[in-house]
């Protein structure tokens, strides 16, 4: 399970650093560049949430 973990925060990166290099700063909200920040903010949140599962895992291994 763990490395299914990691796995997913390793797409979750790879994810941010496609739609990173299809940003258009001048207009970040429209067009691709909007998408582009909507799987930005996605990635991120898978991020945490798979940091949170980590920790959890961790905490719950030691109260046995």
């Amino acid at each position: 399970m763990k490395y299914l973990i990691y796995t997913i925060v390793f797409l979750a990166i790879v994810f941010i650093g496609i739609s990173v290099r299809s940003l258009d700063h001048n207009n970040l909200l429209e067009g691709d560049s909007g998408n582009a920040l909507i799987v930005i903010a996605a990635s991120l949140c898978v991020i945490v949430l798979m940091s949170i599962l980590l920790i959890s895992r961790t905490i719950a291994k030691k109260n046995k």
